[in-house]
């Protein structure tokens, strides 16, 4: 192979990511830009914030309930080699409220929400009706695209909120029925060495983290090639999308929080 084939087997994926990165970027403009603009479908709104919300409630308490119980376990045995068992209820509660809850709490949603986000909307282009609701004077980014985004961007960080409860409960229980440990004691440690920053810092990412989850999924949705083919691909493109995303801005999210 010659260097300048090497070159161009290099460049043209290196190229081709670039702009993609670009069309995402202008994309999530645009969306912004529609936000801040009249008219507002609240129903829709509603509708979605029910759907991303509420519907996805069981999947992240499930995954926060074993995350938290595995934690405990993970921690008791780690410190067990130092005599440092104690710091079991304090490492669950901030491991959880700090990233893991978050973190696994936006990849759920990722899962459940971008690739049906972007299965919906590849089926309604591929079936013609978003050129329909422009035929009929309808914006399809304010009807479409900005209900969802919006949704995920406030019903994402009341799951995690919620996540966090159900797992410091969940290290609680395994802490109380498994590893003998006091329960008033447990709670108290819990409660003790929790900082509201902590909190807020994990519900700050929640939000972030819906954004993208929903930006992702409306827009390989919106971009569908046709037919069945164009919508796994873009139902796929979502999911891989969104979770990436999520772990690149998780870093960065905890690198400008918790880096002095």
């Amino acid at each position: 192979m010659s260097p300048a084939s090497g070159l161009r087997a290099v460049g043209r994926p290196a190229l081709a990511t670039l702009a993609a990165i670009g069309r995402v970027a202008l994309f999530a403009v645009a969306t912004l830009g529609h936000m801040l603009r009249p008219p507002f479908y609240w129903r829709e709104f509603a509708t979605q914030v029910m759907q991303i919300g509420w519907f996805s409630l069981p999947v992240v308490g499930l995954t926060a309930l074993f995350t938290g119980g595995a934690l405990a376990l993970q921690i008791y045995s780690g410190g067990a080699r130092f005599n440092a068992e104690a710091v079991v209820p304090s490492i669950v509660a901030i491991g959880m409220v700090r990233e893991l809850g978050p973190v696994l709490g936006g990849l759920m949603v990722a899962a459940r929400v971008a690739s049906s986000i972007a299965a919906e909307l590849g089926t309604m282009k591929v079936t013609e009706q978003i050129d329909a609701l422009t035929t009929l004077s309808t914006n399809p980014m304010k009807y479409l695209v900005v209900p969802r985004v919006l949704a995920a961007t406030l019903a994402v960080p009341v799951l995690v909120g919620v996540g966090d409860a159900i797992g410091i409960m969940g290290g609680w229980l395994v802490g109380v029925t498994r590893l003998d440990f006091n329960s008033v004691t447990y709670l108290k440690n819990t409660v003790d060495f929790l900082e509201i920053w902590d909190i807020g810092s994990g519900l700050v990412k929640g939000a972030v983290f819906g954004f993208l989850v929903a930006l992702l999924g409306c827009y390989h949705g919106m971009n569908s090639g046709r037919g069945a083919q164009g919508v796994g691909r873009a139902t796929k493109s979502a999911v891989v999308g969104a979770s990436v995303l999520i772990l690149a801005a998780n870093y960065m999210l905890t690198e400008v929080f918790f880096t002095s």
